[in-house]
């Protein structure tokens, strides 16, 4: 209960004030397409220099927490992923969004966060030294396993068949290929020199996401203007508290998968919202409803993406292994100030650390208190005309693009994919199977490589990959996850033909 020691010292004029600047700068920056997490946290470090340790750590870690949250705002209201956490929330929230529950659906998103992210922080408080010796468990085969199983994910992830679902990942985990291999050096497809150093994860994501609906939202011109206009509904704070707590499977679900995913070096945040979203459609009795503007998918994405950030700490801070890149940032932020984490950071710099992961618990409750102020006033976005909003959404796709790494060839990348997903989806192609193959496809190629050459120098490629209680549990989960997959697939199938008997008899 050490913690508790220097509860007090969050509240002080200057920690509280760190607090509050770092959690509403944060859910300004996450709401900007382009900006991630880990961007958001970069950008702050130069200010951190002036400050005390603990102050310092206050202002990252508050950014880092709202950011997370902050990209379900885009998410939501413009369909473009504030990050990559963000695409799950898209899948549901945009669409609720369409039917003027933007409100509803951005409160519930806050609310998810902060139950998913009070239970991360908990978990880095009492859990850490057991979390971190399981988190060391984690090796290349591991990895490996674990980004096959993003993948077996692919195929019933909002797409209207298994096939095309594989298909849109296939591009996906091809577009991951491009660039020069991070581990041979070779050249691959490098058919431009805007790919030369591969294809950001960023841009690809504006593109994919926003420029399809600025070309239909263009294409549907400036006549009758008045149609377009979205009647936004008021949804009172308390009622979406009551659905949150309804939809308990679906926040259960979130929370333990993103505390699990956070917790795994090298993962990160980025399929935790993902892979939250694909099992709480598997589990739920209205899965059918997943992708049509149902709350679950929110609830269960958004709890993932903030119940990951406590946990992607707990490597950080007690073997300085940063479980995700916005954590290798936070690392810098620490020695900056001569702080070495590790076994010994608990002991030499109690009041740095337990100040800063009590910051983070505080700065939880605040987001959500800010986010749900900015709901109802966000929501009033749906009002726009599609003339406009796609002017606008068009303005913040160039801008996000280019400020990922100030290169045009980023902008000219975003647009070509966003063209190219344009005329995908008028073949009922997804765009977030194919995110999530680009976002798996390093993961699994780097993993493979480094374990295939651990491999070569020990027993060979075989019991490497394929023997151990961990790597046969995760082959398992691999197995399980694409039967289900192909068995309802089959099961829609038949629903599907028994439906249209069922209505040719009655027209007969």
């Amino acid at each position: 209960m050490e913690f508790l020691l220097y509860f007090g010292d969050v509240f002080t004029p200057v920690n509280f004030g760190l607090l509050l600047i770092g959690t509403i700068g944060g859910l300004i920056l996450g709401a900007t397409p382009g900006l991630s997490p880990t961007m958001a946290v970069a950008l702050l470090i130069p200010f951190t220099f002036k400050l005390e340790a603990a102050q310092g750590l206050i202002l990252l870690g508050a950014a880092y927490t709202s950011t997370v949250a902050g990209g379900a705002v885009s998410a939501i209201l413009l369909k473009i992923p504030g990050a990559p956490a963000n695409i799950a929330t898209t899948l549901d929230g945009h669409t609720m969004a369409q039917k003027g529950e933007g409100a509803k659906a951005l409160q519930l998103s806050f609310i998810s966060s902060a139950i998913g992210g009070v239970f991360g922080v908990m978990l880095l408080i009492f859990l850490t030294p057991v979390l971190a010796k399981w988190a060391l468990a984690f090796g290349p085969s591991h990895l490996f396993w674990l980004a096959i199983l993003g993948v077996t994910i692919i195929g019933s992830l909002d797409s209207s068949s298994v096939v095309k679902g594989l298909l849109s990942g296939c591009i996906g985990l091809w577009l991951a290929t491009i660039g020069f291999d991070d581990i041979m050096g070779a050249q691959r497809f490098i058919f431009h020199p805007a790919v030369s150093g591969g294809i950001n994860v960023i841009p690809a994501l504006i593109g994919l996401f926003a420029i399809p609906q600025v070309i239909t939202m263009f294409a549907k011109g400036r006549n009758d203007t008045s149609a377009e206009v979205i009647e936004v509904k008021k949804q009172p704070v308390m009622d979406s508290i009551r659905e949150v707590i309804k939809r308990k499977r679906a926040l259960g679900i979130g929370t333990a998968i993103g505390s699990v995913i956070g917790l795994i070096p090298g993962v990160g945040g980025q399929i935790a919202g993902l892979v939250a979203y694909d099992q709480a459609k598997k589990f739920s009795p209205e899965r059918d409803k997943f992708g049509t503007g149902h709350s679950e998918g929110v609830i269960a994405a958004e709890a993932a993406n903030n119940a990951m950030v406590g946990p992607s700490l707990v490597p950080l801070l007690t073997l300085s292994i940063p479980g995700s890149p916005t954590a290798a940032v936070l690392l810098g932020g620490l020695l900056i100030h001569g702080i070495f984490p590790g076994s010994d950071l608990f002991d030499n710099h109690p009041d740095v650390a337990w100040t800063f992961i009590n910051s983070m618990l505080i700065g939880q409750i605040l987001m959500c208190i800010f986010g749900l102020y900015v709901a109802g006033l966000a929501a009033s976005v749906a009002r726009v005309p599609h003339s406009v909003m796609a002017a606008v959404v068009l303005g913040l796709a160039l801008f996000g693009s280019y400020s990922v790494q100030n290169s045009m060839g980023d902008v000219y990348v975003m647009a070509s994919l966003g063209i190219g997903m344009y005329f995908l989806e008028r073949f009922g192609f997804s765009a977030a199977p194919l995110v999530l193959g680009l976002i798996l496809g390093p993961i699994a190629e780097a993993n493979f490589v480094q374990g295939s050459m651990i491999a070569n120098a020990t027993n060979g490629l075989g019991p490497y990959f394929m023997t151990g209680t961990l790597n046969l549990t995760l082959i398992a989960v691999v197995i399980a996850s694409i039967v289900y997959s192909i068995w309802m697939e089959l099961r829609q199938a038949r629903y599907t033909t028994k439906d249209d008997a069922v209505h040719k008899e009655e027209a007969l």
